[in-house]
């Protein structure tokens, strides 16, 4: 294992690599404990590079066998081959081509990464730098190479499946075959797969727009064949969406894409051949939620369009990830916005981002979304990288315009492929196609922190004009104490009292397009004829990654609520008028008072549902879901007592339950589907909102929802249902929750997927009884800290979205996390140092927690040997 003493690699220092690798051929002779690996590689000196140089190849646990340089093999003196290495003292200056055999055990590869075994499956797993723990290669992002994979394998591993084409089969002695795969593409090594198994497939084939016809296939498990059509499907209308909106063909004559059980990530986009984690391809309607239903189509689209932002043109380091992270999460919200509703899409993006990045860019792991610096790139593909780099790819496209961005996008393409490219580079085109200066645009990668904004107006009725003041600050971060001013397209539209949408004039034009753009410490601008006192509607659709502070009213956010005609803002006033209620009830809860919850909340949300609940059910369930009681910490900001904000959130929801009891009950009762299950998103919205009025109307009145609920979950014939259901009773305790959790589990007992929801299900439920119930689940027969899903299911709910059982007072939950984190350390610590970042918001506790955390991170620090995943994550959040 790697010490922790890793050196910390610099952006600033990044040099050319001295030798450049063209072409791979590798021949892999599968073994489940003795895989032998044979590459050969036709190497050059870089001109770029240092004449002359070692040639350093990396390694990870590698058994090194032996090493010929031109087809003579090499006298010991001439290298040094260790596990971690191998260096060939003087290298040729010409071109020359090395052998190397090493060989691997992929049965004992518990990290997940490089090539392991997952349920009799061989597969790969090399971003960021796992192909070192398969052979020894320069093993970096921007050494571009032609690969030819052979396969070998016993006839009881018939499907043998690589990169690119397959250009030959056949069988071997000894009963073994082969098969041999073509990627005519050049790519790094990150991008290598293989997969070799026995597994079941459906299959198609994709016309592409120019008439090439190419096989689509998904593989799967034995027996799970029918749960992988939906999968198939989103491949489909991703391949189309992305020649209809980016103009981007698929270019081989096979995709593949293949499910395994045992995975670190979601998904890998090997060129060709993409590699999954099975809970983002299988799907039933007894098995999958709606949730996973759209989860499935997003990461299916998004491996597929990283087919060309990601695999044609790459990172040239590992600094630029978000050039392929952040931007390819925008194109799959873009997807999913044009497949579903985009105004609940938008929506459920913020809250993504507000949950994951707006706390990692406020607390000590804060980074910009293109780093200086990192000891552990695994720890840097983080929210950050990919949903705040989606944010800037829209903020973007903002400034410039849509028909300036396409543009741009096609210069991008058109200039890079085949190459791997630097964010200035991406943002050299986007300005020559657009003619914009987009210099300041920059500074949004290169800095840290939420950006608050703040908004105050004055109207002025005798001469009709509305003043509008914003302001921006950014707070420090680890690193960066001095912040400089963002560019910020404020997209705006001034709401009357009356309702009505009124026009923005100014005397100098400076908002163009509904787009105001803040890039200055403080701006003003005056609106005239302004006939009626104006609600201000700030930042529809989230145009911008930032916070935004406001001088509004509740009955002004009532206005909004009601009348604004952007339907983000609309939301986002009832987001801001439930956070006010509750964080007063907060206060009251603190103070030993009953929480009050106004009457006028209560009666929104009844006018709201007249009038959305049939039209747009989707976007009503979005309203109905309050600020949860991680929203509400963040808006409280430090001193935090997760009792407390339990408590109210929960006071607060319980008045309205029972305001609206006879609304919800009405309501509930009409949401009935007599129609054949559809994933789609009509459907897929009657059941959200269904679902969230069920667990509205139990929170107001237990002895009624709870008789609702247990009816659901015996007559569901759907997972999204039944687990709707569970969910809310599994928040009234009794014998008809612990009834309906064991009715679930005998039901789902033999299907993975399906209990970690059970797992994760009983992780979340904020009683002090908990702690031990997950401790037991430990024990499950169907629970293994080797499975990535198991682990994240139950210790990571359990960490992560049940913070009054996790931030215990007397720190037992801290303990507990920190026990977990030292044990998979040494077996997978890539889960290991996701677990770890459960406590990036221990800074902002109240001073006994706060203490707890720590005490628990320290002890984690403690251990040793510690791996650098885990040791970069503790180390900082300490710092």
């Amino acid at each position: 294992m790697r010490n922790d003493n890793a050196p910390l690699i610099r952006l600033e220092d990044y040099r050319p690599t001295d030798y450049l690798i063209d072409t791979v051929d590798l021949t892999i002779k599968l073994h489940p404990t003795a895989t032998t690996v044979i590459s050969r590689l036709a190497l050059r000196p870089n001109p770029e590079g240092q004449a002359g140089a070692s040639l350093a190849l990396d390694g990870d646990e590698l058994n090194f066998a032996s090493i010929s340089l031109n087809g003579t093999q090499l006298a010991a003196n001439a290298y040094t081959a260790s596990p971690q290495q191998l260096v060939l003292h003087h290298p040729p200056q010409e071109a020359f081509t090395l052998s190397i055999e090493t060989s691997i055990n992929p049965t004992a590869n518990t990290k997940l990464m490089g090539l392991y075994r997952s349920s009799g499956t061989y597969c790969t797993q090399c971003e960021a730098d796992g192909f070192r723990r398969i052979t020894y290669f320069l093993d970096r992002p921007d050494v571009l190479s032609v690969y030819t994979t052979r396969i070998e394998a016993d006839v009881d591993t018939p499907l043998l499946l690589g990169n690119g084409n397959l250009r030959e089969t056949g069988a071997l002695d000894s009963g073994r075959h082969f098969a041999v795969w073509d990627d005519p593409f050049p790519k790094p090594c990150y991008l290598f797969a293989i997969v070799g198994g026995d597994l079941d497939k459906v299959e198609d084939i994709f016309t592409t727009v120019s008439g090439r016809k190419v096989t689509v296939a998904v593989y799967v498990e034995r027996g799970k064949r029918e749960r992988a059509w939906y999968a198939l499907d989103s491949l489909q209308r991703s391949m189309h969406w992305d020649e209809t909106v980016f103009g981007r063909e698929y270019d081989l004559d096979v995709f593949n894409v293949v499910a395994v059980s045992d995975f670190n990530m979601g998904a890998m986009e090997n060129k060709g051949l993409n590699v999954f984690n099975d809970k983002y391809v299988l799907a039933s309607e007894d098995t999958a939620t709606d949730g996973d239903y759209a989860n499935i189509e997003a990461v299916i689209a998004h491996e597929y369009f990283h087919n060309w932002t990601g695999n044609r043109i790459t990172c040239r380091d590992w600094f630029q990830l978000c050039l392929k992270e952040g931007l390819t999460v925008f194109r799959d919200q873009e997807f999913s916005s044009d497949e579903r509703s985009r105004p609940v899409k938008r929506i459920s993006d913020v809250r993504t981002l507000r949950s994951a990045q707006f706390p990692e860019d406020g607390g000590p792991l804060a980074h910009p979304v293109r780093p200086r610096a990192y000891k552990e790139i695994n720890n840097f593909y983080t929210a950050t990288v990919y949903e705040k780099g989606a944010e800037l790819i829209r903020v973007l496209k903002i400034l410039i315009g849509p028909d300036n961005f396409r543009r741009g996008m096609d210069l991008y393409f058109d200039r890079y492929d085949g190459t791997a490219a630097t964010i200035e580079q991406f943002i050299a085109s986007f300005a020559e196609a657009s003619g914009s200066d987009l210099a300041a645009f920059s500074q949004w990668y290169e800095q840290a922190g939420t950006p608050r904004v703040t908004a105050r107006g004055v109207y002025d009725a005798a001469a009709k004009t509305y003043c509008l003041t914003l302001s921006q600050t950014t707070a420090p971060t680890p690193g960066q104490a001095e912040k400089q001013p963002m560019v910020i397209p404020v997209a705006l539209g001034l709401i009357g009292e009356s309702g009505r949408e009124l026009a923005l004039e100014t005397a100098d034009n400076t908002v163009e397009n509904g787009v105001l753009i803040l890039d200055t410490p403080e701006r003003s601008v005056t609106f005239t004829n302004v006939t009626e006192r104006p609600v201000p509607s700030l930042l529809r659709g989230f145009s911008a990654p930032v916070t935004l502070d406001i001088d509004l009213s509740d009955d002004d956010l009532l206005v909004l609520f009601a009348h604004d005609t952007d339907a983000f803002n609309q939301w986002q006033a009832a987001q801001t008028i439930a956070s006010r209620i509750i964080i007063r009830a907060v206060e009251q809860v603190r103070a030993g008072k009953p929480a009050e919850v106004p009457a006028k909340l209560a009666e929104a949300l009844d006018r709201f549902l007249d009038a959305h609940a049939q039209r747009d059910p989707a976007f009503a369930a979005q309203v109905l879901s309050l600020p949860g009681e991680a929203d509400i910490a963040r808006e409280i900001g430090e001193n935090i007592d997760p009792d407390a904000i339990h408590a109210a959130r929960k006071a607060v929801r319980q008045s309205l339950g029972r305001a609206l009891a006879d609304k919800l009950a009405e309501l509930y009762a009409s949401l009935t589907i007599n129609a054949p299950f559809s994933p789609d998103a009509t459907q897929a919205g009657q059941r959200a909102l269904r679902n969230a009025v069920l667990d509205l109307l139990t929170t107001g009145d237990a002895f009624r929802g709870e008789a609702l609920a247990r009816a659901q979950f015996d007559a569901a014939n759907n997972m999204t249902e039944r687990l709707g259901a569970l969910a809310t009773l599994a928040h009234v305790p009794g014998e008809a929750r612990e009834t309906a959790l064991a009715a679930f589990a005998e039901r789902y007992k033999d299907d993975p997927l399906v209990l970690d929801k059970w797992f994760a299900l009983q992780a979340s439920i904020p009683e002090t009884s908990t702690l031990e119930r997950v401790k037991g689940l430990l024990n499950h027969p169907a629970f293994s800290l080797s499975n990535p899903n198991r682990t994240r299911a139950l210790i990571g709910s359990f960490a992560m979205a049940n913070a009054t059982q996790f931030a215990r007072a007397d720190g037992a939950g801290f303990a507990f996390l920190a026990d977990m984190i030292i044990s998979l350390d040494s077996t997978n610590p890539q889960v290991a140092s996701r677990l770890s970042t459960a406590f990036r918001t221990w800074k902002t506790l109240e001073p006994t927690r706060r203490a707890q955390a720590e005490a628990a991170l320290r002890r984690i620090a403690a251990k040793s040997p510690l791996s650098p995943d885990v040791a970069d994550i503790v180390n900082r959040s300490l710092a």
